[in-house]
């Protein structure tokens, strides 16, 4: 005897939230009453399934405005890479300065007076030569120190020289170091001149030139006046020529 408890007698299937014979709950849905969108849900969630693969690829597209951008960032840092590794490696001189005891490469540079400065000028003066540039805020805190040594060591043959590695005017440099109260030649410098030195890859840099012209010492970025003052003195009694008139 069939026992047709549970059985829709109008379908002959069962009833929506009551038992099969197997003990399942019955929760078929006619397909046909999708709309467009749920069957198209219902597709992708289907193909997830048998596929996950295949989402994750259609998904993995790049937008061509991200791949540009990051192709002209590479396309940056590789230039300044490249630019930074030129300029520390160029010249003969990039790695001489490395220790101390070398002679102080020379040049000749326009100063903002328009006159024309060579290193040899100050040779029996030690020399505090200053890398520094217009926008380097660590250069506007040492330059107020080094007008106070001059004073300080100028009688006893310190010479500070500042050279401007910016691309300011020659005018905006001489306002500017009018401003800050300079009293001691400033230089409007050159690469090559930078190369000559190491390639100056940071600013401020400063060279301690004892009277002999050889470098005595070198401080990159910011330090203490003390130190300034130690480096000062050494360059003071490293040689003794005469200087070049």
């Amino acid at each position: 005897m069939i026992d047709n408890h549970g059985i829709d007698p109008a379908k002959g299937e069962p009833s929506p939230g009551q038992a099969t014979g197997n003990g399942n709950v019955a929760a078929r849905e006619d397909k046909s009453s999708l709309v467009p969108q749920d069957r198209d849900k219902a597709r992708v969630i289907q193909q997830a399934s048998e596929n996950p693969t295949s989402i994750n690829k259609s998904n993995g597209k790049r937008n061509p405005l991200v791949i540009l951008v990051v192709a002209v960032v590479v396309a940056l840092m590789l230039f300044a890479g490249f630019h930074l590794a030129r300029r520390s490696g160029s010249g003969p001189a990039a790695g001489s300065l490395d220790a101390n005891g070398k002679m102080a490469p020379d040049f000749a540079l326009q100063s903002v007076d328009g006159n024309t400065v060579h290193l040899s000028d100050f040779r029996g003066k030690a020399v505090l030569l200053n890398f520094w540039a217009t926008w380097c805020s660590p250069c506007k805190i040492e330059m107020p120190w080094f007008v106070e040594l001059q004073k300080q060591y100028g009688p006893e043959g310190l010479q500070v020289v500042g050279v401007a590695m910016d691309d300011a005017s020659k005018e905006d440099i001489a306002k500017f170091a009018k401003d800050m109260g300079v009293n001691y030649p400033i230089l409007i410098g050159k690469e090559s001149v930078g190369d000559a030195y190491g390639g100056v890859q940071f600013l401020p840099t400063t060279y301690f030139i004892g009277r002999d012209g050889k470098v005595v010492g070198h401080e990159f970025g910011l330090k203490s006046r003390s130190e300034f003052e130690d480096n000062i003195k050494k360059a003071l009694s490293q040689g003794q020529v005469q200087a070049r008139r």
